[in-house]
């Protein structure tokens, strides 16, 4: 598969093709979802995650939603240095606008987890992006990406602004697949007003 085969340019079309970094220039100290969302997202990643886990939270901001648990490395990245300065979880911390450069500044096999709450939406190269993910993913190592029904639409996708909620969760599956993740399990919800949807995935590559 192509690394750019998932979208067309059709559908990774925005109603902004405005610079994304002048867009998130102004720290947003906020929640993008409802707090039973969130609970349910800590939830989830504390059945995916072991203590001592290395861990990077891509498309991240001020929080991370961990566990208490302790990890042995979480790196944030997002694109605002002002929101991940205030992130409490991060040993280490990145900015950089994956619309413009989907490789990552990180090692083969460098993380056990990869996490992407609430901004895949965001992503105008998913397979190129996903195929990093799995790269620096650990063998046997997991992805978490999970959405809602929210989103800023003039920076999403086309792809994803005219889809169901359903149809985003294949898209996910898309995505992952591209990158060669095997999809382990599809989590639709709603633990409160916030519809809740997940995609956990397995790097696939044991060696």
């Amino acid at each position: 598969m192509s690394m750019e085969s998932v979208l067309s340019e059709r559908e990774r079309a925005r109603l902004d093709d405005g610079d994304d970094a002048a867009f998130y220039d102004n720290p947003r100290l906020v929640t993008h979802a409802d707090d039973a969302f969130l609970a349910r997202l800590t939830d989830l990643y504390g059945s995916v995650l072991d203590p001592g886990d290395r861990v990077f939270d891509a498309m991240g901001s001020w929080v991370s939603h961990l566990p208490d648990d302790d990890y042995d490395r979480v790196v944030v990245h997002g694109l605002n240095a002002a929101e991940l300065d205030r992130n409490d979880r991060a040993d280490e911390w990145f900015v950089q606008d994956f619309n413009r450069d989907q490789s990552l500044p990180l090692a083969d096999d460098a993380v056990d987890a990869v996490l992407c709450a609430l901004s895949v939406q965001y992503l105008r190269y998913p397979a190129a992006v996903f195929r990093e993910f799995a790269r620096v993913l650990a063998p046997s190592g997991v992805a978490v990406v999970s959405f809602t029904n929210r989103m800023f639409p003039t920076k999403a996708v086309r792809a994803w602004r005219t889809a169901s909620m359903d149809e985003r969760a294949d898209l996910v599956a898309e995505y992952c697949r591209a990158a060669d993740l095997a999809v382990a399990e599809t989590v639709r919800e709603r633990p409160a007003e916030d519809p809740f949807y997940a995609v956990v995935a397995e790097n696939a590559d044991e060696s």
